[in-house]
């Protein structure tokens, strides 16, 4: 069953709002740097990220802002909508183990089917991870 959702732009407000909840897995960390080819200690080598001041290995800021993209692909605005541009502001490192929400909320409707949404990733205490936002173009 596809279980996508996806709103016109004609069908989206300021203030909307969509939640995703994930777990973050070791194996997440691992695919990702496999992915990316980036083995930085601080994300594969747990001793290491420890020695840095971390309790475990961190998540790569890119993993998190991949489940942004993710988020907006499959539920707000959803399927059909187009990227154009994100910004990023990392704030705390996710380890494995936790519990993120990715919080999506419609800013702004510009001109065009271009819409403005504030991203959040959020550790399940209520710390912001990461933060920014994203314009698309949201489905016709």
């Amino acid at each position: 069953m596809n279980t996508e959702t996806s709103f016109s732009y004609d069908q989206l407000r300021e203030g909307q709002q969509c939640e995703v909840t994930r777990a973050l897995l070791g194996e997440d960390i691992d695919a990702f740097a496999h992915a990316s080819g980036d083995h930085n200690p601080l994300h594969t080598d747990a001793e290491f990220a420890r020695a840095a001041g971390f309790d475990d290995r961190i998540a790569h800021g890119m993993l998190l802002a991949s489940w942004i993209s993710a988020s907006l692909a499959h539920e707000l605005p959803g399927r059909g909508t187009i990227y154009l541009r994100q910004s990023l502001e990392f704030r705390q490192p996710a380890l494995p183990g936790d519990s993120l929400t990715i919080r999506l909320t419609v800013s702004e409707k510009k001109r065009r089917g271009r819409v403005i949404i504030d991203c959040k990733v959020c550790h399940e205490d209520g710390r912001e991870l990461l933060r920014g936002s994203a314009e698309v173009i949201a489905p016709s």
